[in-house]
């Protein structure tokens, strides 16, 4: 193997034609000696990839060109001979950092310019420095470099600098009157935004647009909340699309009204929303605002022309293009997204509501998490809630019978909306049959959509890996799903091709499938798949064994 050797010399060969640029290979490399050949053209840069070279003799050949700057990256070189060729040019200035080199001979070539700036160059003896064109340095025998030399422009280059001063002066200092007018300018557009609400009395903020738009013009775009404008339905209001002036499209969520109209807490909603404005991610839809009129509450929103997940899997002419990549990307896209929520956000934030309606899609197939106004932050003494907040069939089965809301009720949400994705369609009759072994027998092919061509090795190779990731994420205890966090980097790892027949493959078979150590296997039967996910619990004590985890 060229990365295992350490010493090469092919000195006295008579060997001809160019250096062979896979010496770049011998990552291990400690002494190269290709003296007194024939070798010409350039020195191969790739020979400055060698981290461990200490001795490089190149002398004694005909090779041209300039000396490769790459070469300074050999910080353990101590002794570099390249005398006697015909290389040309300066010596690279990068070599003014080789503090290793203690030996250097460049003689019999056609060097100009300064000398590098180091021991091994300033103290060589001039019989290793002779026979150049034009070299110059503070060295014994050559003569002192003048301003010129150092810098062949002279005089020319200290009027290009004097100019460049002289424009990015003149930049800055226009650009901090640009920043003083903006600055003046949001002040008061701030002041006016004031009076108006004052006016109106209607609290209404949005952060895009360049404060152009005026709540007047939001209820405008959307004829009053006319029915023809609404794009979709949510359990906490109807959303409608929203064709500024500005020609932007915004995407406006009108809340539902309190029995008592109005919301019920200003301060605490405001700050609420205030906080979710600042979450910043590819795969979460951006809180662009809010209007806190009694009559017209409402958020906005960036507009995906994509549309929801729920429509996209319902339209079977939309489904047909939705292709497994595809499908696949969506779903690591979402796990991304409440990876980011869960783990990266302090305090961290519960979605709640998880659903195929709430997966929203641009025209890349990129997955987006809609429905913040409706999330909440999980302080650590509010993890529990009066009301009910969710879809039915996707919110996690402990919510049934109680309030207490964590992260593990995404998780579960998660699993069922990848289901979703993997099967076409909403996965409630396979979800309900986990509880029981008739699953087992279920063939993995007829559980995969029928409206696209069947994957490829490759691709059922990751649908199996992910099933067993999503059947831990539907446990029906939350203490033993994953997180979300566990849940994104095992999906971000790459899959080996499928090489089993898997058509004609069971459920309860694919479940089982070991293949790299993904499964753990003890004694009694039990099948835990914790291995890349980490420990999401502790050991089940109770006789029911984790769904999908039997033999």
């Amino acid at each position: 193997m060229l990365s295992a050797l350490q010493s090469l010399s092919l000195a006295a060969n008579n060997m001809s034609g160019s250096i062979p640029r896979q010496l770049g290979q011998c990552s291990n490399l400690r002494y190269l000696n290709l003296s007194r050949n024939k070798f010409n053209e350039d020195i191969p840069f790739e020979i400055g990839i060698l981290q461990f070279l200490q001795i490089l003799d190149l002398s004694h050949n005909i090779l041209t060109g300039q000396l490769p700057s790459q070469l300074a990256q050999l910080q353990r070189l101590e002794t570099l001979n390249i005398s006697h060729n015909r290389i040309s040019g300066s010596i690279p200035s990068a070599f003014d950092n080789m503090l290793s080199l203690t030996s250097v001979d460049i003689s019999y070539n056609q060097f100009e310019g300064q000398l590098p700036n180091s021991k091994a160059f300033s103290e060589a003896p001039f019989e290793r420095l002779r026979n150049n064109k034009d070299l110059c340095g503070n060295s014994t025998g050559l003569k002192p470099c003048s301003f010129a030399s150092q810098n062949p422009r002279g005089k020319r280059s200290n009027k290009v600098l004097l100019i460049l001063v002289l424009l990015f002066g003149s930049l800055a200092l226009l650009f901090v009157i640009v920043g003083v007018l903006l600055i003046l300018r949001k002040r008061i557009r701030d002041k006016e935004k004031v009076s108006r609400e004052a006016q109106t009395g209607i609290p209404f903020t949005l952060w895009c647009c360049d404060g152009k738009i005026e709540h007047s013009d939001i209820i405008k775009a959307t004829e009053g909340f006319d029915s023809k404008h609404c794009v979709g339905e949510g359990g906490f209001g109807s959303v409608y699309k929203a064709e500024l002036p500005t020609g932007e499209v915004l995407a406006i969520k009108k809340l539902h009204t309190q029995p008592e109209g109005g919301m019920t807490n200003l301060k605490a909603f405001t700050s609420e929303i205030h906080a979710l404005t600042e979450i910043r991610h590819r795969n979460i839809v951006k809180l662009y605002g809010f209007c806190l009129n009694p009559e017209h509450c409402f958020l906005a929103y960036e507009f995906f022309k994509g549309g929801s997940l729920e429509k996209l899997l319902s339209s079977e002419e939309k489904a047909m293009k939705f292709d497994w990549i595809k499908r696949i990307n969506v779903i690591k896209g979402v796990s991304y997204a409440l990876s980011y929520m869960h783990h990266d956000c302090s305090p961290p934030i519960v979605h709640r509501d998880i659903s195929s309606k709430n997966v929203l899609l641009d025209l890349d197939y990129e997955a987006h998490i809609s429905d913040f106004g409706t999330a909440r932050l999980l302080k650590s003494d509010s993890s529990n809630w009066t009301s009910f907040a969710g879809t039915f069939g996707y919110s996690a089965p402990e919510l049934a019978y109680t309030l207490v809301v964590n992260e593990k009720c995404d998780v579960y949400s998660f699993g069922v909306v990848t289901l979703e994705i993997i099967t076409g369609k909403y996965p409630g009759d396979l979800i309900s049959s986990l509880s029981s072994s008739t699953y087992h027998n279920l063939l993995f092919k007829d559980l995969l959509d029928q409206c696209i061509s069947p994957p490829t090795n490759q691709i059922v190779g990751y649908i199996v890996f992910l099933m067993k990731a999503v059947f831990l994420c539907l446990h029906s205890n939350s203490e033993y799903r994953p997180t979300m966090q566990q849940v994104s980097q095992y999906l971000s790892i790459p899959r080996p091709d499928f090489q089993e027949q898997f058509h004609i493959m069971t459920l309860g078979e694919i479940l089982k499938f070991d293949s790299n150590s993904i499964l753990v296997k003890n004694p009694c039967s039990k099948v835990r798949l914790f291995s890349e996910l980490g420990t999401a619990g502790k050991p089940d004590s109770s006789n029911r064994l984790p769904i999908c985890l039997l033999n």
